[in-house]
């Protein structure tokens, strides 16, 4: 049996293939798939995007994910590779920023996977097992901050503003600042500075380590340079008995620079505590089949468990015992549920809706999910983290503004002046070089879109969007939970020879006894169109009914009566895996699949026979009703496209970009999409990891936005350039995301797109400002006009115009 070229999942004994596509496939989906975007990309070189990272094919050893708390920037995954790389037993990594993901390669003869988080944690970096959870925030840097430089940094200035700034006016000092108490001021001065720069500002002086390191500057490179050089000229000035010290540029830099990336981190996480309510999707333990709960570590091949309803299958596996409705929807996408018989297969993560049944874990004791999640892992750690925009132009600043300084210092000492005063120079232009303007100029763009964003029900889990977003040419979209609401609700009802409401009143008296989720939409709709009286009645088909040879009899009692209610009562009800029968107001009732009227007692009218059709057509479920020997109605179930649906997608076709549709849905159901003028195509039936590898065809040329809500939709997220999840999905999909649309409303996702751009906008008037400031200040520093204080005034300046720019929101509403 061969694998499918698209997914690589088994294709079984029948491939699909087609001769205009070459290679086998192992279902539908993916064979259209291939056929659309075959000539898009050679899946060869789909992992020729990071050749630098990729580990290596030919290794045989193990393979781990790590997450990395502290990476911030493309330097950061360069430094930890490396790193990696120079651990005994490691073969290749491939870290990512953007997910704080590293994927090592290791032979487990030589570094044990419980070794390699501390042989990663260096520098600052903490390395933990990327299952085990998340530390809540960064407490160490809030003390940090306030501790280190909110106190020192702050008695530091105030020594400056008594005693030092008063004489730079002219004044006389209140101290004799060259005796023992000017000495005394001074060494407390420098020892405040000291606490500042390599406590508070430790985090600034690790980015420049690691760039230098990684040999890529990046803005922490110049912040140090500013900080370090102004801290080293001051210490040895004290040292020779001067009093021009500039501690407090020193201090000024490194405050201003932690505040914005304090900042920045505090509105991060104010966002993305707003998905602590996100439900969860996997469990620990299991139940086997005699009911003992047993942790699903130690669960075998072939071992038997009890799924209840309600509950999710925890492995792979093959029903040997009952019969249920299964539902997929989390795993594959599928909306409608699946009937499960004994023999049929059954996949890990997805839950069983209406009676018990027995799993027999199959031989791998692999869940379908848990690949789900190792595919999601793959991919983010494959995936860099885009370097920010302010760090590419550091690539050519940081040399450019050390060459000007020592060009500068070169010429005015060549020119005459004293080497402290050619010292001076060079100072001066790595002072109003910018670094505060130019640090704070992405932080505090990106907290002010995080804001916006969250005020419209948005939380941005990576930065990266500001600068993706903005250069998305395809939005992907995933249809079950995005486009429809994913929820079962009866639809329609078509009736001949009865009335709509005979029909679906006498349909949910006996769908009272079944818990399949299609029983419950019909119930659910009575109740919801004729009142909230109405009750259900053996919803926990375990305690309340019994089950034998697939069929399930109501236990205790043969009448559900819910006589003060819109749904009439009911007796001797009876539920097999096709539907339901029972006697309302002295008639047999039955309701359930099409087989059931086979019979020659039974006439379906023509009308509703095409009702049915038209149904299935539309990717929904027909629930056939009948009694007396005739079938009187057909009941439409199905979920529901969102309101604004279509007004949405032309929104995102604006601009020139290509929406696509992607599902694990049927074609049928698949198929409303198709009409709408701004939907270029539609993929149906394409399984979940087909749908990341999609996503990665389309991902080769151009930039790709995805929107999903399910685990199975969570490595295409992860996959795309820029992965947004709907919170009404799994706690995986929120994981893969770039950024979560906490309400249920379609319409946040152009807003997503609208705060991006604006973010991106006033990202670029900073840096813009920044630099306008540059090509003013440093000939003039050069030119001996500016001092290191004025410099530093100057700067303060500048920073204060970045902030007010920021302080605007980024996005207002039309």
């Amino acid at each position: 049996m061969s694998n499918c070229t698209l997914c690589d999942l088994p294709t079984g004994d029948d491939p699909h293939v087609a001769p205009d596509v070459d290679g086998e496939y192992c279902c539908r989906g993916c064979l259209a798939v291939a056929r659309s975007l075959d000539d898009v990309a050679d899946p060869a070189d789909l992992d020729e995007r990071r050749p630098d990272a990729t580990p290596a094919d030919d290794f045989d050893g193990e393979t781990t994910f790590l997450h990395v708390d502290g990476m911030h920037c493309a330097t950061c995954e360069s430094f930890l590779e490396l790193t990696a790389g120079e651990q005994e037993g490691v073969a290749a990594a491939a870290a990512s920023y953007a997910t704080d993901t590293i994927r090592v390669d290791y032979d487990p003869d030589a570094v044990s996977a419980e070794e390699l988080p501390e042989r990663l944690s260096v520098a600052g970096y903490t390395a933990s097992d990327r299952s085990d959870p998340k530390p809540a925030g960064d407490d160490a840097a809030v003390v940090r901050f306030l501790i280190g430089g909110g106190f020192f940094g702050m008695m530091a200035m105030l020594w400056y503003v008594l005693f030092l700034y008063p004489t730079y006016f002219g004044y006389e000092p209140i101290l004799e600042l060259g005796g023992v108490s000017g000495t005394y001021l001074f060494a407390q001065v420098w020892v405040f500075a000291s606490i500042v720069l390599f406590y508070t500002g430790f985090p600034i002086l690790r980015g420049a380590y690691v760039s230098l390191r990684a040999r890529r500057p990046n803005m922490d490179l110049l912040v140090s340079l500013a900080a370090a050089s102004s801290y080293a000229y001051s210490t040895l000035a004290l040292l020779l008995g001067r009093t021009d010290l500039y501690f407090d540029v020193t201090i000024a830099v490194v405050l201003v620079v932690t505040a914005g990336n304090h900042y920045e981190s505090l509105i991060k996480r104010r966002a993305t505590g707003m998905l602590s309510e996100l439900a969860t999707a996997g469990d620990r333990t299991v139940r086997t089949e005699d009911g003992e709960t047993v942790a699903a570590e130690a669960v075998e091949p072939a071992d038997r468990l009890l799924v209840r309803p309600g509950e999710r299958v925890p492995f792979d596996g093959t029903v040997v015992e009952g019969t249920a409705a299964v539902d997929e929807a989390l795993v594959t996408g599928e909306s409608l549920p699946a009937t499960k018989r004994e023999g049929d297969e059954v996949r890990g993560g997805t839950v069983v809706t209406d009676a018990p049944v027995v799993v027999a874990v199959g031989e791998d004791a692999t869940s379908t999910l848990d690949t789900l999640v190792r595919l999601l892992w793959e991919i983010q750690s494959s995936r860099s983290g885009i370097q920010r925009l302010v760090d590419k132009l550091a690539t050519a600043f940081v040399p450019l503004v050390i060459a000007v300084a020592a060009l500068g210092a070169a010429a005015t000492f060549a020119l005459g002046s004293a080497p402290v005063d050619a010292a001076l120079v060079g100072l001066t232009v790595l002072i109003v070089s910018c670094p505060c303007a130019l640090g704070l100029a992405t932080p505090l763009a990106i907290a002010a879109g995080i804001r916006d964003a969250a005020r419209r029900g948005i939380v941005i889990v990576s930065d990266a969007v500001f600068e993706e977003a903005a250069d998305v040419d395809v939005v992907v979209l995933d249809k079950t939970g995005t486009l429809t609401d994913g929820e079962m609700r009866m639809l329609d009802a078509v009736t001949d020879g009865a009335s709509p409401d005979e029909v679906r009143r006498r349909a949910a008296a006996v769908e009272r006894a079944s818990a399949h989720p299609i029983a419950e939409a019909i119930v659910d709709g009575v109740v919801v169109d004729e009142g909230p009286t109405g009750s259900r009645r053996g919803t926990e088909r375990d305690a309340t009914l019994a089950t034998d040879g697939g069929v399930a009899k109501a236990a205790g009692t043969s009448v559900l009566d819910d006589a003060d209610g819109p749904i009439p009562s009911a007796a001797d009800v009876t539920v097999t895996d096709r539907g339901v029968r029972g006697r309302v107001d002295g008639d047999e009732v039955v309701v359930g699949h099409r087989s059931l009227f086979d019979g020659a007692e039974w006439t379906v009218p023509a009308s509703l026979e095409a009702a049915g059709e038209t149904a299935r057509d539309e990717g929904r479920v027909p629930v056939f009703v009948g009694w007396e020997g005739s079938v009187v109605g057909v009941l439409v179930v199905g979920d529901e496209v969102r309101d604004g649906w279509e007004e949405v997608v032309t929104d995102l076709a604006t601009g020139g970009r290509r929406v696509v549709v992607l599902t694990g849905d049927s074609p049928a159901a698949a198929r409303r999409f198709e009409t709408h003028p701004a939907v270029d195509e539609v993929f149906a039936e394409v399984p979940p990891e087909a749908k990341a590898e999609t996503v990665r065809r389309i991902a080769a040329t151009e930039r790709v936005a995805m929107v999903g809500d399910g685990s199975n939709d969570a490595p295409a997220l992860a996959a795309a350039d820029l992965g947004v999840a709907v919170a009404s999905g799994t706690d995986l999909a929120a994981d893969a995301a770039d950024a979560v649309l906490l309400e249920d409303r379609l319409s946040a996702i152009p807003e997503l797109f609208a705060v991006t751009r604006g973010t991106n906008r006033r990202l670029k008037q900073n840096l813009g400002w920044a630099f306008v400031y540059n090509a003013v200040a440093i000939p003039m520093a050069i030119s001996g006009v500016l001092n290191p204080l004025l410099a530093a005034l100057a700067m303060a300046t500048s920073s204060v115009l970045v902030v007010t720019n920021s302080a605007r929101p980024v996005y207002e509403d039309d």
